[in-house]
Formats: C-alpha cells, sequence, structure tokens
C-alpha cells in the first residue's frame, strides 16, 4: 500500500471555514453534475444513460464517499506550496489512489468518478496552493495552477511505446487525443475560454441556471474531443457526437423548458449510435466548480 503523505493540520495555515467551503463547493459540483438533467448518454435523474452498471445512487454514494478527501486535497496543496510545481503531482497520487479506493467501496467496484477525482485533486491542490501563496483565487489561476503540476505529463504516460498500449495513449497516437491528462496540463481551456464565459453571458441573458448548465454543456460535447467516446466509437463517432451538439447549438440551444425536447432526441440518439457509456463528466465537473462560485 501506497503511503499517504502527511496534510497540514495548522488551523493558521486555511481557516477551517474556508477550508470546509472549498471543499463543499467541489463536492456540491459533483452533485449538480449528476442530477442534472437530461443529459445524452450519461447518468441522470431520468435514467443511466448509457451506462448500464450504475445509477444515480451510485454517483450519490461516490461523491459522498469523496467528500471527505477534497479537503485532504486542499491541505495538500497548502503543505508544499514551496516545493517546486512540477514535484506536486507525485505527492498528490497516493492520496487520489486512496480517494478511489473509497469511491469503489462506496459503490461495489463501480468506477462513477476516477475522472472526477484527479481533476477536483488538481483543482482543489492548486485552490491549498494559491492560498497558501496568498495569490488571488480566480478559475484562471486555480486552472492554471493546476497545469504547473501536470508539466510533461502528456509526454512522459502517453506517448510512450509500450508493448501493450493502454487506451489513452492508442488513441493520442492514432488520433492525437490526450484526454484528462492534456485538458489539466493545458489548464483547462475548454472550460476557461469557453464554457465559463459561455455559462456567464446566458446568466447575464436571465436564462434560467439549470437550462444554462444543460446549453454549456452542449457546447462541452461540440468541442471536446472525448476519449471514451472516440475509444468506443472511433473518430466518426466522436464527430457524430460533436455535430450533434453543434447542430442543437445554432438551432438555439436550450433556451427554455420546451427545448428539453431536443436534448431527449438527443439522447436516444446517443443511446442507438453509442450504445457503450461515454464521459464528459471529467470537463462538467469542472465547469461546475467555478460556474457555481464565480459566475458573477
Amino acid at each position: 500500500m501506497m503511503p499517504i503523505p502527511a496534510t497540514s493540520t495548522d488551523s493558521a495555515a486555511i481557516p477551517q471555514t474556508l477550508l470546509d467551503a472549498y471543499a463543499l463547493l467541489a463536492w456540491r459540483a459533483m452533485l449538480t453534475e449528476v442530477n442534472l438533467s437530461p443529459k445524452p448518454g450519461l447518468v441522470d435523474r431520468i435514467n443511466c444513460g448509457a451506462h448500464k452498471d450504475m445509477a444515480l445512487e451510485d454517483f450519490h454514494r461516490s461523491a459522498l464517499a469523496i467528500q471527505g478527501w477534497l479537503p485532504r486535497f486542499i491541505e495538500y496543496g497548502a503543505s508544499c506550496a514551496q516545493l517546486p510545481s512540477d514535484d506536486v503531482l507525485k505527492g498528490l497520487r497516493p492520496l487520489g489512489m486512496a480517494c478511489e479506493a473509497d469511491m469503489f467501496r462506496a459503490t461495489a467496484g463501480v468506477n462513477t468518478h476516477k475522472g472526477s477525482i484527479f481533476s477536483l485533486g488538481l483543482l482543489c491542490a492548486a485552490i491549498g496552493r494559491l492560498h497558501q501563496q496568498h495569490s488571488p483565487i480566480t478559475p484562471v489561476n486555480i486552472c492554471s495552477t493546476a497545469a504547473t503540476f501536470c508539466r510533461g505529463l502528456t509526454e512522459r504516460e502517453l506517448r510512450q511505446n509500450n508493448q501493450q498500449l493502454t487506451a489513452g495513449q492508442r488513441l493520442y497516437q492514432q488520433l492525437e487525443l490526450t484526454g484528462a491528462r492534456g485538458e489539466a496540463e493545458a489548464g483547462y481551456p475548454l472550460v476557461i475560454r469557453h464554457a465559463l464565459p459561455h455559462y456567464r453571458a446566458l446568466l447575464a441573458q436571465g436564462r434560467d441556471p439549470e437550462l444554462a448548465l444543460l446549453d454549456t454543456l452542449l457546447l462541452l460535447i461540440s468541442m471536446n474531443g472525448d476519449t471514451n467516446v472516440a475509444s468506443r466509437g472511433g473518430a466518426e463517432g466522436l464527430r457524430w457526437i460533436q455535430q450533434q451538439a453543434t447542430t442543437l447549438l445554432r438551432q438555439g440551444g436550450i433556451r427554455s423548458p420546451a427545448d428539453l425536447e431536443h436534448l431527449h432526441r438527443f439522447r436516444s440518439a446517443v443511446h442507438c449510435t453509442q450504445p457503450q457509456p461515454w464521459r464528459q463528466r471529467r470537463l462538467a465537473d469542472r465547469h461546475l466548480v467555478f460556474s457555481t462560485n464565480f459566475a458573477s
């Protein structure tokens, strides 16, 4: 069993109320994402999408198991704030793996939030580092700090020529998709440059927050090179998903409850065309961390 890095217990480092507040925001992002409905191909309040091995309750149990780890990610980021950023990920991994183990125990072995643990762990650690360095805690700063933790990650883990290629390595070599690693290393540009400004603009127009989130999810689907889609449907399947979302956005997106019927039809088409599960969950979680706290 890998040793878990010690985290600071000095309440002077990060006030407990602030630590709890940031951790609560990340936890609520996970719950908001899974409860958001309807979501094409994903588990939501209505059904399990393309996922036959999991249900909404699994995600709720998983989020509850992960909740206690979120403050530890923040504390870890604060405790190593003076270390070179390149050294942070090495110590963060054991925490993430221990968090994953709790997730799997809570869900009887179902992978509900593994990708979210990776990204939320990075973002929470970035918050802790920024706080300790007395730097403004903004979406741009959080994501750019998380990116420094991941410098060289794509090169190290995806460009290796192993005899037995992982799914991520194969997709990188065939389609140049970098997945969660690449998005983190780049500082989550889809969230910072596209999703968050899009969501803020919709709110400024008076759009209902939940409808605005669904519209923003369409934007993410239209732009994201989702490796789960590509691994199951290939480049054609990925293009189809993106084109469907783009078409809906060009038709006006999700402006009113009446437009939800378009999402229901999209979800049915995804189920028929992409019978295997796919995930936009990682990016949706990242967006929700910021949209629910930095939207104004």
